[in-house]
């Protein structure tokens, strides 16, 4: 029998929508697979073995981040230790669509940014995998979500749609199943009225806020708590004059009455976290690590005690990007704990703005 060219023509395209499809599946039965691998790490070779996996798979699946490896020449099969692995700069989250898989996007988390400036935008396609994250990640530092009374004292988060921590603590308020947790936005005299009730019952309370509304609140109430965390998110957003860390931190124990300022470390870019428990020391899950880079040359990573930029491997941005050199400047110890000591303004970049399509 003789195919006509529209018979071959419809099988053709037949053969091409089932490839497709195919691989479409194969490529959400891998993001599948390292969902349910990634917040199981305990060590360094299973970390390495899902990290150069991520790579391969994203290397494959994401156009912008294929272009940036193919302009520095750098391929799986060029790949041999995690340090080769290219680090995608975070501003291409403001002029990219960063994606490695073809799903419907749930949600596109968007950065606050600067007034003028253009926001990152994160586009998420598989929201469980960023609420294991986070989830998971609280509980590896500070244990089952429902012990704590969560507060929440952010503002300027709460005042704008697309805020990737907005959507984080929401989802822990509700998880920490006791009815006096919440958002407050400016009743600081009931906010403050509420922590004190609450120290004083013995609570376990997680009070979390950007650093200028905690300074609001200290400056209405002066408190002695006992059984209460103080978690800040940074971040003046021009409210105040931007302090160092160990003036804001002093400020923040004296009028709260604690020994100790805890932090957060996240970004519209990442979806997971690290947390300090005092002096501005981080630690990370043990699915994402960080590393610095030499800040005269983007590309060279240094050795531990040395300060430089910051890139962060997140494994949990499986379907965007989990290779990102950030715009924070700051040093890696050897026991992996990390501190962030500032930012690079535009002049101090140096070998990240290599492509431009």
């Amino acid at each position: 029998m003789t195919l006509s060219r529209n018979n071959f023509k419809s099988r053709s395209n037949t053969q091409l929508i089932i490839f497709s499809l195919f691989y479409l599946f194969l490529s959400s039965q891998f993001t599948r697979m390292n969902s349910n691998t990634i917040f199981k790490i305990t060590d360094d070779a299973t970390f390495e073995t899902i990290t150069f996996q991520t790579f391969k798979h994203q290397f494959e699946n994401n156009k912008t981040y294929r272009s940036f490896c193919d302009l520095l020449y750098k391929h799986p099969s060029d790949i041999s230790k995690i340090e080769d692995i290219p680090f995608l700069p975070i501003e291409f989250f403001k002029s990219h669509e960063i994606v490695s898989n073809s799903n419907p996007i749930q949600e596109t988390f968007t950065s606050s940014g600067t007034t003028g400036s253009i926001p990152s935008k994160h586009h998420v396609t598989d929201l469980t995998i960023y609420e294991e994250s986070y989830l998971k990640g609280f509980q590896h530092f500070y244990g089952n979500i429902e012990d704590y009374v969560i507060l929440a004292l952010l503002p300027n988060y709460l005042e704008r749609t697309g805020s990737s921590l907005t959507y984080m603590v929401n989802d822990l308020i509700k998880r920490s199943k006791h009815a006096e947790s919440g958002f407050y936005l400016h009743d600081l005299n009931a906010l403050a009225a509420k922590l004190i009730k609450l120290d004083q019952e013995g609570k376990k309370v997680l009070l979390i806020g950007v650093s200028f509304a905690l300074l609001d609140l200290i400056e209405t109430t002066q408190f002695c708590l006992k059984h209460t965390i103080i978690m800040e998110t940074g971040g003046m957003k021009g409210r105040r004059k931007e302090m160092i860390r160990e003036e804001l931190h002093q400020q923040l124990c004296t009028g709260f009455g604690v020994t100790e300022i805890h932090s957060e470390y996240g970004m519209t870019e990442l979806l997971s976290q690290g947390y300090s428990n005092g002096n501005g020391i981080f630690q990370t899950p043990p699915w994402m690590k960080l590393f610095t880079r030499d800040p005269e040359d983007a590309l060279t990573l240094q050795r531990k005690g040395k300060s430089g930029g910051i890139n962060v491997i997140d494994l949990a941005n499986i379907n965007s990007c989990s290779f990102i050199a950030t715009q924070d400047l700051g040093k890696i110890h050897s026991n992996n704990t990390f501190e962030i000591l500032g930012r690079f303004d535009h002049s101090d970049i140096r070998g990240c703005n290599l492509m431009v399509f």
